[in-house]
């Protein structure tokens, strides 16, 4: 099993580190290409471009200024991306063969980077899957990277002989991805809470699920997707009315 996330908007560069285990991004070349492309565009630019602040405009430039392709005092990216899913995934707090596992079987998506390893070392930087940055290969990032990423996963669905892709990504990420040239069918896990009378997706809670969720994966070291439906974290349960084949609905009736 490969279980794909996104990455945050938010990154903690200051909480330490609890482990020195570190790997490099496959794709440090297309994203010093891209970093490239960013320098060109002034801050009122980027603070169009990615609709920030000038504060955060001013602080994404300096970033891509200073960008370097050596790595070897980056930070890992699952130490450094912060938010909703990786307050869920918690991950300096997994134990060491949890950690193992992550970084074997979790993979996410990258405006920048393309895909990462939890425990690649990257740069700071802001540059999410839907910009609209046009570049040598097209006017957006889904131009850009083409099926690099789909290629990518397929080699890691080969060497983990995994049986299905889980994606507890968003749909601005997952575009990125081809479902129909993947080497294993694709699992959407989908999570709802009940409110106003109804069950509905809230999107702060649905990512704290999605951290969940790949947390829970590690902390069983899970192999057979099929063992995520006993998924129960928070209240959540897995519902096999609401489901169909491909699109696992877990359900909670209150917050926990």
């Amino acid at each position: 099993m490969l279980i794909v996330l996104s990455p945050a908007k938010s990154l903690d560069l200051d909480s330490p580190s609890t482990t020195r285990k570190h790997s490099l991004p496959d794709f440090i070349p297309q994203a010093a290409e891209l970093v490239e492309v960013l320098r060109g565009h002034s801050p009122a630019q980027v603070a169009e471009l990615m609709d920030l602040s000038d504060t955060l405009a001013m602080l994404n430039v300096s970033r891509y200024a200073h960008w370097d392709a050596d790595h070897a005092k980056a930070r890992q990216a699952i130490m450094s991306f912060n938010g909703d899913v990786y307050g869920g995934f918690d991950a300096r707090t997994l134990a060491p063969k949890e950690i193992d596992y992550a970084q074997r079987h979790v993979r996410i998506l990258s405006g920048l980077y393309g895909l990462l390893r939890p425990l690649d070392r990257m740069h700071p930087y802001r540059l999410e899957m839907g910009t609209r940055l046009k570049n040598p290969r097209g006017n957006n990032l889904y131009a850009f990277w083409g099926d690099t990423v789909t290629e990518a996963l397929n080699d890691q669905i080969a060497a983990t002989r995994a049986k299905a892709l889980v994606n507890l990504a968003s749909e601005e990420y997952f575009k990125s991805v081809k479902p129909k040239l993947l080497a294993a069918p694709v699992i959407n896990p989908v999570f709802e809470d009940w409110k106003n009378g109804k069950y509905k997706i809230i999107s702060f809670f649905a990512k704290r699920a999605r951290g969940l969720m790949a947390r829970y994966a590690a902390q069983h070291a899970i192999k057979d997707p099929n063992k995520l439906k006993g998924f129960d974290v928070d209240g959540y349960a897995f519902d096999s009315a609401a489901s169909s084949e491909r699109d696992w609905v877990f359900r909670r009736r209150q917050e926990a």
